[in-house]
């Protein structure tokens, strides 16, 4: 998960509450003196002199202006983060040092700044500093970094299989995040071919609609969290980080408020993408949706073999969460 940091060239409490209201976890402070200020303001960590990340020791600034001041941002030792600034905003230094090292944050003026740092190379920096006087740009900023995480290519899935199982333990994520109609999560019984499960943003004759949640299906399934990893839904807990997709691919961190494990009457689906298979084991209930490709939802119950949904495939396998290049068959 990319990081946000906010530059205090002064100190303003209205910018500095801003940036915490719009996520930032980090303050860089130039005056020291102000340190238990700003800790009075929320619950971040403060970068200076005498903060809880020292200046100097555990983060170090580099102004690049030429390649010099590049090599010598890439010989710090691994756990140093680097707060890196260019003075022209070329990205050609941050190409190098994202290359040689993890601990790599850039210094932003502005959104358009912000999404090309956290995506060049594929990989980005690990963390923007933003460096503003303006409320608006904080904001936009930090829209940037929820919005921004992952861009997944979703494939439709044509279902052809659909049979009812017995009782069975399934988890409901319900998130601390309000999610819109047609965002889901990423599920199934192999990592390697997923559908994407509908949030619950529809309303029914029985039941309220219930925005912040995601009935995802049995304990044993894998779900797609930030960072390319995955995790079975029973691990799953308060605070989690998970990733929200919607029917464009576009995904977005959220984090699970509570997890529901329940006994329910539980149904195996299964499609295809070409000659790959997607399977999922999930609640026999109307209000358990998968996506169609259009975004729209559509009830389990009422899902017929031949219909057409949106789910995501990768060649790769899984090892405790992270993919790995070998030989995975998964029945």
């Amino acid at each position: 998960m990319k990081e946000f940091w906010y530059w205090a060239e002064n100190y303003d409490k209205k910018l500095i509450t801003t940036a915490i209201e719009s996520g930032a976890t980090t303050i860089l402070l130039q005056d020291p003196s102000k340190k238990e200020e700003v800790k009075k303001l929320g619950r971040v960590s403060v970068v200076s002199e005498n903060g809880d990340l020292k200046l100097g020791d555990d983060v170090v600034y580099v102004l690049i202006k030429g390649k010099e001041d590049e090599e010598r941002a890439a010989k710090y030792p691994p756990k140093v983060k680097v707060v890196v600034e260019t003075t022209d905003w070329t990205i050609i230094p941050l190409e190098n040092l994202i290359a040689q090292r993890e601990e790599l944050y850039a210094v932003v003026k502005n959104e358009e700044e912000a999404k090309t740092a956290l995506r060049i190379l594929e990989k980005g920096v690990k963390g923007i500093v933003l460096k503003s006087q303006d409320v608006n740009t904080i904001k936009r900023v930090g829209r940037v970094l929820e919005e921004g995480e992952e861009k997944l290519n979703l494939s439709v899935v044509k279902i052809t299989r659909i049979l009812p199982l017995g009782l069975g333990d399934r988890v409901c994520v319900d998130t601390i995040s309000l999610l819109d109609r047609g965002e889901g999560m990423l599920v199934g019984n192999s990592s390697g071919g997923m559908f994407l499960v509908h949030a619950e943003t529809e309303e029914n004759p029985y039941v309220a609609s219930r925005p912040f949640r995601v009935n995802a299906g049995a304990v044993h399934m894998y779900i797609r969290v930030p960072g390319n990893k995955t995790k079975y839904l029973c691990e799953l807990s308060s605070s989690d980080a998970v990733m929200v997709y919607d029917y464009k691919g576009r995904g977005r961190v959220v984090y699970v408020g509570r997890a529901k494990v329940e006994r329910r009457p539980m149904l195996l689906v299964e499609g295809k993408v070409e000659n790959k298979k997607v399977s999922a084991v999930l609640q026999n209930a109307e209000t358990i949706r998968l996506t169609r490709p259009d975004g729209t939802p559509v009830s389990v119950v009422e899902l017929k073999e031949g219909d057409e949904v949106l789910g995501y495939i990768e060649e790769a396998g899984r090892h405790f969460g992270m993919k790995v290049e070998e030989t995975i068959t998964e029945k």
